[in-house]
């Protein structure tokens, strides 16, 4: 590849990352996926981009530096809290779990795709990962109930930091030409112990390192997340000299750290890595297939096939049934772990890597070196595409998603907010109150609603809150800003049109302003001072079924001409909300809820 041509090579590569992550938003489907096609295409079958020639030795160094970032920011996704009730599930998917899933695909992988025993056992130990990257979006589109999203997140980040020690540990050991028999236990034992050493001192050690300096001030605002980002490259770089991979779990450890301290914020940190962690991985998956000819996979033949079916049908599930035995998971949430198991960037550039790796030493005995890597791109495709159109209808069949969730996330904890829950439950709508009001979650706890203390304003909230049957955002706190934020920031949650909050206080009303807020609630009027105030006069809120005979306005009859609707949940469970841009119909067969003192029946 000529020189004069790398500018526009790297730039194609970055704009199509972007773009096919913005497709895969668009058409609902899994990021990854897109990302694999498009880097096959401009790759191996158009000839735009050829990433050994762009890069050279630099390529590898760059994917391993890339990948550390990813899973720092992984890292800082998990919140150890979450452990004390999804503890025993996470553990037994991380030991049991991954052991199952490396015998297993070492076993099909020699006896379905033809590999000898020691690319077996290397496949093996690769493909014992799941990956956040394409887990992670995936649990956001699905929104399952109860706690496989958690579970999920947590082994998809630990088991992709233990899949590559794994492998490390085997390559290494093909390398030197160590066998896999009692004789080599101890040196392979010798090598994990110093690498989850030397990983867990660096973790800790480069957390410790940022967290002093920040706490402190020493360093400006606008300098915190370069600062974390060139310190995690550099606790990469010296772990992985120490003991080759330990860097993974270096970074790993790190995230995790600074995550679940209290001393120093690193929402913006996080927020910062959220950005970049996007265009890595768009990056990297283009960069990666385009290095894998279309005819090595073609040509892999019907076993890799198989091999792949396998993993699918017989391993995960295998896997996931001996791990979870016992456990306090319900069986419909063991389907659900059994039917999630993409593959992800880790397996990847692992794969590429060793694959190149090893082609150049020239191992004898290492027949069919050449599939290692094709192979596992091949794994990686066909997993996203089963599992990434599959787990949204798997959950519903599970009765662990719904098509389209009606529940409400509901943005402070006061009389009214409170009183609209008690409503919104009486007809079976899943409600979840958030405010960060520790006395007014408790004594919404207290009255049987559920309840969690919590800033919604945070980046990460929406993957920390139970969203599983929740489809609507009622910011309703007294404050008109922290509504505006709360609607704006899960607009990619729910969608802008179920996002609502009050009326903006007569002040901030002008031309434009609607852009930065939520859908408004209730009409003219209804600002939270006023229906608090409207509570103390006697006023409650109550739930009518309507009619043919006794439609909307019967209940104006009943009640009154200022009681004020609210909502409607129509036979279905639909919910709609009473706003400016769409007022009330009346619908049969409806339940209203609405603000309203004694009815004349009731006088």
């Amino acid at each position: 590849m000529p020189p004069e041509s790398f500018l526009p090579s790297l730039a194609l590569i970055a704009v199509l990352g972007i773009a096919a992550q913005w497709a895969a938003w668009r058409l609902n489907l899994p990021s990854i996926l897109l990302l694999l096609l498009t880097g096959i295409a401009v790759g191996p079958l158009l000839g735009w981009v050829d990433p050994d020639a762009l890069l050279g030795e630099l390529l590898f160094p760059v994917v391993s530096l890339s990948v550390a970032v990813i899973l720092f920011e992984g890292g800082l996704t998990l919140d150890i809290a979450e452990l004390r009730t999804i503890g025993p599930a996470v553990l037994r998917l991380c030991t049991v779990g991954v052991a199952c899933t490396w015998i297993l695909t070492a076993l099909a992988a020699h006896f379905l795709a033809g590999l000898v025993w020691p690319l077996a056992i290397l496949l093996g130990a690769t493909l014992t990962v799941t990956g956040p990257t394409v887990v992670g979006p995936l649990l956001r589109q699905v929104r399952p109930r109860g706690v496989v999203g958690p579970v999920s997140t947590w082994e998809s980040i630990v088991a992709d930091v233990l899949g590559a020690t794994l492998a490390v540990l085997v390559f290494h050991s093909i390398l030197i030409g160590s066998d896999f028999s009692a004789q080599g236990l101890g040196p392979a034992l010798k090598s994990l112990t110093l690498t989850l050493g030397t990983g867990l001192l660096a973790g800790v050690g480069g957390a410790t390192l940022l967290g002093w300096p920040l706490r402190r001030h020493w360093v400006p605002d606008h300098l915190h997340s370069p600062v974390a980002l060139v310190l995690v490259l550099g606790i990469y770089a010296i772990s992985d000299s120490i003991s080759p991979e330990s860097g993974l779990l270096a970074v790993t450890l790190m995230g995790v750290a600074l995550r679940n301290q209290r001393r120093t914020p690193v929402g913006h940190i996080i927020e910062f890595k959220e950005n970049v962690r996007t265009l890595l991985i768009s990056v990297l998956f283009i960069v990666l297939a385009a290095r894998i000819e279309s005819e090595d996979i073609l040509n892999l033949g019907p076993g890799a096939w198989l091999f792949v079916v396998a993993l699918i049908v017989v391993v995960r599930p295998a896997a996931v049934a001996i791990a979870t035995l016992g456990s306090p998971l319900k069986y419909k949430e063991r389907i659900f772990l059994a039917g999630l198991a993409p593959r992800g960037i880790v397996a990847a550039a692992v794969s590429a890597l060793f694959g190149e790796e090893l082609l150049r030493a020239q191992i004898p005995g290492l027949e069919g070196i050449e599939h290692f890597a094709p192979l596992t791109f091949l794994v990686i495709v066909v997993t996203v595409v089963v599992y990434g159109l599959g787990a949204r209808p798997l959950a519903r069949a599970l009765n662990l998603a719904e098509a389209d969730p009606q529940g409400v996330l509901i943005v402070g904890a006061n009389p009214f907010a409170k009183a609209l829950a008690h409503a919104l439950k009486s007809v079976n709508l899943q409600v979840l109150l958030v405010d960060s009001n520790h006395a007014s979650v408790v004594d919404a706890n207290l009255e049987g609603l559920t309840a969690r203390c919590a800033n919604v304003l945070r980046e990460d909230s929406p993957e920390h809150l139970p969203l599983g049957g929740i489809g609507h955002l009622f910011a309703l706190t007294p404050n008109d800003e922290v509504n505006s934020l709360a609607c704006l920031h899960y607009r990619e949650v729910f969608g802008r049109a179920r996002c609502f909050q009050f009326e903006a206080p007569a002040p901030s009303k002008h031309k434009g302003h609607g852009d930065l807020r939520g859908r408004e609630l209730f009409g003219t009027g209804t600002s939270l001072p006023e229906l608090l105030a409207r509570m103390e006069r006697g006023e409650t809120i109550r739930v009518t079924p309507l009619s043919e005979a006794f439609g909307l306005e019967a209940w104006h009859e009943e009640y009154g001409p200022h009681a004020l609707p609210l909502f409607s949940v129509e036979a279905s469970g639909f919910l709609r909300a009473n706003t400016p841009d769409r007022p009330f119909e009346s619908t049969p067969d409806a339940r209203l809820i609405g603000l309203a003192g004694p009815g004349r029946s009731e006088g």
